[in-house]
């Protein structure tokens, strides 16, 4: 069974990929590294066939940014030698998502469309729960439905099922508003 898994982008990084067009463009590309800025996708565990989900928060608000699916992770000293020309010209089509020391990438089929406004609702964000070896736990510094402090969401963390499904139907909805609002 596939597993879901949160990663948080930072709004430095969100601001220079909306500046730069990004919005809109399915994500088929993450990389990871040792870094608590950049981290490691194999050292959380995530495996091909799991699903990651860009997070981001502003002002108080959690927002997911999309969703991709694992198709392989290889150390990005191989990149140039082991993928595809096609996936290779993705590589440097996401080089913004490079930031800090880069020691892995993740590649997958294109996933949904990034987009920078779907907000996780606070009914969700109250109950988002993620689960690791040592059981199960609710993210920290909610308040009121806002988000004051993002520091539990710093790193890659694996949601429990629950959580899992209602990520993947607020991002499927958002893809088919975006795909009816470009048909009309």
């Amino acid at each position: 069974m596939s597993n879901s898994y949160t990663t948080l982008w930072t709004n430095d990084l969100c601001r220079q990929l909306e500046q730069s067009g990004y919005a809109g463009q399915r994500l088929t590309m993450l990389f990871g590294g040792p870094h608590q800025s950049l981290p490691s996708f194999q050292r959380a565990g995530v495996q091909p066939g799991d699903r990651i989900y860009p997070l981001r928060v502003l002002r108080t608000r959690l927002h997911v940014l999309g969703a991709m699916e694992v198709a392989r992770i290889i150390p990005y000293e191989d990149a140039g030698t082991v993928l595809h020309d096609d996936d290779y010209a993705k590589l440097l089509d996401w080089r913004p998502l490079k930031v800090g020391c880069v020691t892995e990438v993740v590649t997958g089929p294109p996933g949904s469309p990034l987009a920078f406004g779907t907000t996780v609702p606070p009914y969700l964000l109250e109950r988002l729960t993620y689960t690791s070896r040592r059981g199960e736990r609710t993210l920290k510094y909610i308040e009121e439905g806002r988000l004051i402090r993002s520091v539990s969401l710093q790193g890659i963390y694996r949601l429990a099922p629950a959580s899992a499904s209602e990520l993947r139907q607020l991002v499927l909805a958002t893809e088919g508003s975006t795909m009816t609002r470009a048909e009309g």
